[in-house]
């Protein structure tokens, strides 16, 4: 397994991880099977989304907040429960297969590291499995 630090700057961010992954990839030697993505935090997630228009993270950041607003009647005392939610809501990982040496992801996706709590120092593990 392999992991990488990514440090954000504010206090909700998606943030595009997908050459990390990549050279983590290179490294591996892996030509062909599965990338397993975790990231082990309970305010921070992962997902696969468009990154040919900035706009996109932006919108999904605004929405969420719109259903998921910072200040509400939470009774963590923290004062970050919409952070824990909105991660539940995208979840803490994901699998990407593996083709040929790449990652088999479509046209304009990305892997986004989700920061919902920051800003702050995170880790992102990374495993892969070789199907051959």
């Amino acid at each position: 397994m392999d992991q990488f630090i990514v440090k954000t700057h504010s206090r909700f961010g998606m943030i595009d991880i997908t050459g990390e992954i990549r050279s983590v990839l290179k490294k591996s030697g892996v030509e062909n099977g599965a990338c397993y993505i975790f990231v082990p935090h309970t305010t921070a997630a992962v997902t696969i989304n468009e990154n040919a228009d900035p706009d996109v993270p932006k919108d999904i950041l605004m929405e969420m907040d719109r259903m998921v607003p910072l200040y509400d009647d939470y009774r963590h005392t923290e004062g970050n429960s919409a952070a824990h939610i909105k991660a539940s809501l995208f979840g803490p990982s994901e699998v990407v297969l593996v083709e040929d040496g790449n990652l088999v992801l479509g046209t304009w996706q990305s892997i986004f590291f989700c920061e919902f709590d920051g800003p702050r120092t995170r880790k992102v593990m990374v495993r892969f499995i070789s199907a051959g």
